[in-house]
C-alpha cells in the first residue's frame, strides 16, 4: 500500500511480492497526477484557441516563448526532483523528521533561486526575444519580450508550488496538489479571458477585459500562479510535513544535499531547451520561418495530450522508485518502475493512433484561417505520433532514475540524443547549402526540406531518447545512489 504524511512514523512494510499488486500501487499514486495533467493539457488547449484569435505575430511570439517557458519551468522542477528524492527515500526508510527537516529547506531555497531567476528572466527578454525570433518580425520581437516580462512576475511562485508538491509527492500525497494546481490551472483560464480579451457582451452579460493580448497572458500565469503558492505554503503546515513559513536562509549542507540531485536534472533540462531554442532559430532561417515557429507552438500543445499520461505515471515511478530503495527493496524499485513504463507506453499509443489520422481537423481547429501553420502543425504532429510511445518511456524512466537520486543517466542520454544528434541534424535538414547562417558564415550542406526536416530530427531523437532509456534503466546502476 502507498503510505501517506499522517501514518506510522515506522517505516512501512512492504508486502511479499506476490501479494502486491504492481499496477494497482502505480496508479493508486498516478491518477491524481494524471488527472492534474489532462487538466493542463485542456489548459494549454484554450490558450491556443485564444491565442490563435490574436495577429499572427502574437502566434509566433508565443510559439518561441516556449523556449524560455520550458527553460524555467524545467529548472523548478529539477529542484522539485531533489526534494522528492530526498523525501521519498526517508519517508520509505521511516524517518519522518528528516522528510520535514528536507520540505523547510527545499522551500527555503527554492523561494531565493526563484526570486533570482525572476530578475535575470526580466532583464533578459528583449536580448533573447532578439536572437530568437527573424529579425525582420518586430512586432513578434515586441510582444515575445512583453509576455515574457509579465511571466516572470510569477516566477518564485512557481519554484514554491513544484518545491512544496515535490515534498508532498515523496511521502505519497498526489491527491493534494492535484486540488490545488487544479484550482490554478482553473483561475488561469478564467484570467485568460479577463486579460487577453477587451471587454465584450454575451448576452445580456458585459464580461469585462482588459484588452492587453499576449501580454495578458503572460500576466494571468504569474497571478494563477501566486494564488497557488499562497494556498500551498499555509497548508504543508497542516500536514505531517509541517510548516515551511517561517523563512531562514538554508542551511549549507541541506542545500548541497538537494542540488547534487538537482544539478544534473536542471542542466538536463537546460539542454533539452537550449537545443529547442538553436530549433527555432534554424526554422527562423527557414523558408516562412515565423509560421513553422508558430505551428511548433501548436503542434506541442496538441502533442501534450499524448504525453499527459507518461507525465503522471512519471511522477509515481520517481515518489515509488525512492520510496522502495528507502525500504532496502531494489526489486519492488525496478518492478514499479517497469510497471509505469509500460503503462505510459500503451496508454500513449492509444492516444497515438487518433491524433495521427486527425492531426489536419485538430490543428484547423486551433487556428482557424490560418492554413500555412495548419499545414505545418499536423505535419508536425504525424512525425512526433510515430515515436511517442518511445518517448513515453523516455519520460518515465527518467523520473524513475531521478526518483532513485540517478539524475547522471538521463543527463547524459540527453546531452547525446539533443546535441549529438538533434540540432545538428535539424539544421542539416532544414537549412539549405550555401545559405547565410551568421555574418559571413555559410550553410556547408543541407537538404533544404525547411520545417519538415526540423519535426524528423525531432522525432527520431525522440525515439533515441527511449531506446537508451531502457537500456540504462535495465543496467541497473541507478538502485546504488545514495541521497
Amino acid at each position: 500500500m502507498v503510505q501517506v504524511a499522517g501514518e506510522s512514523e515506522t517505516s512501512p512494510e512492504a508486502k511479499p511480492p506476490q501479494l502486491e499488486s504492481a499496477s494497482r500501487i502505480v496508479w493508486a499514486l498516478a491518477w491524481p497526477a494524471v488527472a492534474l495533467n489532462s487538466l493542463q493539457v485542456v489548459n494549454n488547449l484554450l490558450d491556443r484557441v485564444f491565442l490563435g484569435q490574436l495577429e499572427d505575430s502574437a502566434l509566433t511570439a508565443h510559439g518561441a516563448s516556449i523556449n524560455v517557458l520550458f527553460l524555467v519551468f524545467s529548472l523548478a522542477i529539477s529542484l522539485g526532483m531533489g526534494a522528492t528524492a530526498i523525501v521519498a527515500r526517508a519517508f520509505g526508510a521511516g524517518r519522518r523528521r528528516e522528510c520535514r527537516v528536507a520540505t523547510r529547506e527545499a522551500f527555503r531555497l527554492t523561494v531565493i533561486l526563484g526570486i533570482l531567476l525572476a530578475i535575470a528572466t526580466w532583464f533578459s527578454a528583449p536580448l533573447v526575444s532578439s536572437w530568437i525570433l527573424p529579425a525582420d518580425d518586430l512586432r513578434a520581437i515586441e510582444l515575445m519580450t512583453q509576455f515574457v516580462r509579465q511571466f516572470s512576475f510569477g516566477l518564485p511562485a512557481i519554484f514554491i508550488i513544484q518545491s512544496l508538491a515535490g515534498c508532498l509527492r515523496g511521502v505519497g500525497d498526489t491527491k493534494s496538489p492535484m486540488v490545488i494546481s487544479g484550482i490554478q490551472i482553473l483561475t488561469h483560464i478564467g484570467l485568460n479571458f479577463v486579460f487577453i480579451f477587451p471587454s465584450h457582451r454575451i448576452g445580456s452579460v458585459e464580461i469585462p477585459g482588459a484588452g492587453m493580448g499576449l501580454p495578458g497572458a503572460g500576466l494571468a500565469i504569474a497571478l494563477s500562479a501566486w494564488l497557488s503558492a499562497l494556498v500551498y505554503m499555509p497548508y504543508l503546515g497542516r500536514t505531517k510535513l509541517g510548516p515551511v513559513l517561517q523563512f531562514k536562509l538554508p542551511k549549507i549542507q541541506w542545500s548541497e544535499r538537494i542540488l547534487k540531485i538537482a544539478v544534473p536534472a536542471a542542466v538536463m533540462s537546460t539542454l533539452r531547451v537550449l537545443s529547442l531554442t538553436v530549433f527555432t532559430v534554424a526554422l527562423a532561417k527557414a523558408d516562412n520561418g515565423s509560421a513553422a515557429i508558430a505551428a511548433m507552438s501548436i503542434g506541442f500543445a496538441i502533442e501534450s495530450i499524448m504525453f499527459m499520461p507518461a507525465f503522471g505515471l512519471s511522477v509515481a515511478a520517481g515518489a515509488l522508485v525512492g520510496q522502495s530503495l528507502g525500504m532496502q527493496d531494489k526489486a519492488r524499485a525496478e518492478r514499479l518502475g517497469w510497471n509505469a513504463a509500460n503503462w505510459a507506453a500503451l496508454v500513449t499509443l492509444i492516444l497515438a493512433v487518433p491524433i495521427f489520422a486527425g492531426a489536419d481537423v485538430i490543428a484547423g481547429a486551433l487556428v482557424p484561417n490560418k492554413p500555412m501553420i495548419e499545414r505545418s502543425a499536423a505535419e508536425l504532429l504525424r512525425y512526433l505520433c510515430l515515436t511517442e510511445v518511445l518517448f513515453a518511456y523516455a519520460m518515465v524512466l527518467f523520473g524513475a532514475m531521478q526518483g532513485a537520486g540517478d539524475t547522471k543517466a538521463p543527463l547524459w542520454i540527453s546531452l547525446f540524443a539533443l546535441w549529438g544528434l538533434r540540432v545538428p541534424l535539424g539544421w542539416i535538414l532544414t537549412l539549405r547549402t550555401g545559405q547565410p547562417l551568421f555574418g559571413s558564415l555559410m550553410m556547408p550542406w543541407g537538404a533544404n526540406m525547411g520545417a519538415q526536416g526540423a519535426w524528423i530530427a525531432m522525432s527520431s531523437t525522440q525515439a533515441v531518447q527511449g531506446i537508451l532509456a531502457i537500456l540504462a534503466f535495465r543496467a541497473g546502476a541507478w538502485k546504488n545512489k545514495k541521497v
